[in-house]
């Protein structure tokens, strides 16, 4: 019995020491700058569909100026304000964008020194008061109200570990290299309508080149050729030609197929008035000096006929759909970069950089000829009638009112087709790639050959 007590008091003077030990040992302390590690960088942002913005801000170290760009939802429609407010087609990208942010967390703590932000790469692109190396990428995601969703500067990425950037808010030091899975996209063709024409090479069906150009100081026109391409089935032909001659399937599959997938490289706007009559009457209207001044400064002119020219020319498209496309080939485009996505001052005629660009101005118009009006029926008795009662006539009058019909939507659609993308094409005069123009503008030499 005594041995018993014995035990028990050891096991309680011992489970007395355990407890004071436990209470006196040191705390063990992790530093401030560990205790988010692992988070995510903005945990109230999780709706990606909350997004209305997204501004970038990069530097370009040769200018030593930032860049900004952005996409922002306004009145009802998604546009890009730095290229005068082009409508982009950015909802699900700027959505996946958003997603990817908000995606980002603290993996790994690096550094609360400010001396660090150069070599990390971090350095914000707005500071006025840092040398030039080791700026970052400015990411600004905005919602309702213009409230800030995330802000975070993206700089280097991490050595060894491929998918990591160094990363950092941007009034805070600390430092964190994080796996960024986005693709922010600054390019101005990544978030625009990549369909410009909505015209399918399969479905154009006739190609007028009117191959001519303008003296500018005389303003006389050099009509050079007219011819027109036609296709019947899959086999594509040119008038006037000779028994021994074809249409050169390469370059008409090049030109076919450039119309299918024209790109275009930037965008200015056409005075207000300008837009408006040609949205209104598809390009035949007067107007002002200023609307002329504009006009000629990229190359367009309006004849004393009313006809508007290009100086280097122009081709018609003809599609199965019932539109009709013009395109005119204005100036060259001068410069790189914003210089030629966005422009300048229009007043300033810069001619610096290479001329690898050409202004292009589009119209659209509904052609009525492509869809010849099918015979009505005479009269619509068959549609009182049961199929078992109708008569050899009212199947016949059956048949005609439905090729009607068919004639009638076809009609409507070519028409809505029309007036959508001549709309859309009235704003704006385009700036295309000269790899494009050279594709386009082809002349019969190049188009018909000998067998």
């Amino acid at each position: 019995m005594l041995e018993t007590k014995k035990t028990i008091t050891y096991m309680a003077v011992a489970l007395v020491v355990m407890l004071l030990a436990f209470i006196t040992a040191p705390e063990r302390i992790t530093p401030d700058a560990f205790l988010d590690q692992g988070e995510v960088f903005f945990p109230d942002f999780s709706d990606p569909n909350e997004a209305t913005t997204l501004e970038v801000i990069d530097f370009d170290e040769t200018t030593a100026t930032a860049r900004a760009f952005k996409v922002t939802f306004s009145n009802g429609r998604w546009t890009i304000p730095s290229h005068h407010d082009y409508p982009a087609d950015g909802k699900e990208r700027l959505a996946k964008t958003a997603a990817g942010v908000i995606d980002i967390g603290k993996d790994d703590f690096r550094s609360d020194n400010v001396s660090d932000h150069e070599r990390l790469g971090v350095i914000n692109p707005l500071d006025e008061t840092a040398g030039l190396p080791g700026r970052g990428k400015r990411i600004t995601i905005k919602g309702a109200g213009n409230q800030a969703l995330a802000d975070l500067i993206v700089g280097k990425e991490v050595e060894g570990r491929q998918g990591f950037r160094f990363v950092r808010i941007p009034d805070q030091n600390r430092v964190y290299s994080s796996r960024i899975d986005v693709d922010i996209s600054t390019k101005f063709e990544d978030w625009i309508e990549t369909d410009l024409l909505k015209a399918q090479k399969h479905r154009i069906v006739k190609v007028a080149v009117k191959d001519y150009s303008i003296n500018e100081r005389t303003r006389s026109v050099d009509q050079r050729d007219y011819f027109v391409l036609s296709r019947d089935g899959d086999v594509w032909s040119a008038d006037k030609m000779s028994g021994n001659q074809k249409v050169d399937s390469t370059n008409m599959e090049g030109l076919l197929a450039t119309l299918d997938e024209l790109m275009i490289v930037g965008v200015r706007p056409k005075p207000p008035g300008l837009s408006a009559g040609l949205a209104r009457d598809g390009g035949t209207q007067s107007i002002s000096q200023a609307d002329a001044v504009s006009l000629s400064s990229k190359g367009f002119y309006f004849s004393r006929d009313g006809q508007l020219l290009s100086n280097e020319g122009e081709i018609e498209v003809f599609t199965k759909d019932g539109v009709s496309y013009t395109l005119r080939f204005g100036e060259v485009v001068y410069g790189t970069g914003d210089a030629v996505t966005a422009g300048g001052d229009e007043n300033a005629q810069d001619q610096t950089g290479p001329a690898e660009n050409r202004y292009l101005f589009i119209t659209a118009e509904f052609d009525p000829s492509a869809f010849p009006e099918p015979e009505p029926p005479d009269n619509k008795a068959f549609l009182e009638k049961a199929d078992s009662l109708r008569t050899d006539a009212d199947r016949e009058n059956s048949r005609q009112q439905a090729a009607h019909e068919r004639w009638q939507k076809d009609m409507d659609d070519g028409k809505a087709l029309a007036e959508e993308l001549n709309a859309r094409f009235a704003r704006w005069y385009y700036v295309i790639s000269a790899a494009s123009y050279e594709k386009l503008r082809l002349t019969r030499k190049d188009l018909v050959v000998r067998k």
